[in-house]
């Protein structure tokens, strides 16, 4: 069994308000964990209005998938257009 975890730090540049970065935050969460059946929170800095961290984990059988699965959801998060990935961070347990 192989764990995979990702944190990622992400810039919320149009977020105002905790109001605008939560409803972005929120967003990605929700459609990153649908897409990818993984586990995923916020983590840190929750009271930042345009900084983010996000932690995803991803449990498989094979390593290769678990990785793959990791890689794609930061390419995921690099193409929403709500949020800039700042730092990606992939450990494997």
């Amino acid at each position: 069994m192989t764990i995979g975890l990702l944190k990622l730090e992400l810039s919320v540049p149009g977020a105002h308000s905790l109001k605008d970065k939560r409803r972005v935050v929120k967003s990605l969460k929700e459609k990153i964990s649908n897409r990818y059946n993984c586990s995923i929170a916020e983590i840190g800095e929750k009271d930042h209005w345009t900084y983010c961290q996000l932690a995803a984990c991803v449990v498989g059988d094979d390593s290769r998938f678990v990785n793959t699965q990791l890689n794609e959801i930061v390419h995921y998060a690099e193409n929403n257009a709500n949020a800039i990935v700042t730092s990606v961070n992939i450990e494997m347990l």
